[in-house]
């Protein structure tokens, strides 16, 4: 599955995070999707770079997923000057868009602190490489499967319906 490879970037910039947050027990970042939802690895990084800008436990303990990403992506926006690309609606769900999350940390990435040791590097290398499914995980890929071809048979009787009534009002009916 092309889902399960991880590319040279990826294992430095997860390798980064991981090794900026590693001083947070609640955060254990191993991939760029599910890890990413509750919004502590986003306050994490920002907090391990930036302790400045805000009280970690206030942050950690007392808000919800929504509103913690809603609090990283205002910090980064305000302190940072990283636009509010990602919603923390699509952000706090069982399985995020990867590329969106990937693109995002690659903005902090670039504006933060960027050292990145061989060993954080050797860390993720060894990280499981099969994708770990939650049930979650699986049954709303298995919806939006469902749903999918629901909408596609529902086109197509659609189209089956309109082209017939396209087809009878083209002929002109005799009496």
């Amino acid at each position: 599955m092309a889902g399960l490879q991880q590319t040279n970037s990826e294992k430095i910039l997860l390798s980064w995070v991981r090794q900026s947050t590693r001083n947070y027990p609640q955060v254990n970042v191993i991939n760029f999707t599910s890890s990413w939802s509750d919004g502590l690895a986003f306050n994490a990084l920002l907090h391990s770079h930036r302790p400045d800008l805000f009280d970690w436990n206030a942050v950690a303990s007392q808000q919800s997923p929504v509103q913690r990403l809603d609090h990283a992506f205002n910090i980064a926006r305000q302190h940072l000057g990283i636009e509010k690309l990602l919603d923390p609606e699509d952000i706090a769900t069982a399985c995020p868009d990867k590329k969106s999350i990937f693109m995002y940390v690659t903005s902090l990435f670039q504006v933060l602190p960027q050292q990145v040791t061989m060993e954080a590097i050797r860390e993720v290398e060894m990280l499981p490489r099969h994708s770990r499914v939650t049930r979650e995980e699986h049954i709303q890929v298995h919806h939006q499967q469902r749903f999918t071809q629901e909408v596609s048979c529902f086109t197509f009787l659609l189209l089956s319906c309109c082209s017939k009534v396209v087809v009878s009002l083209t002929y002109p009916i005799s009496l």
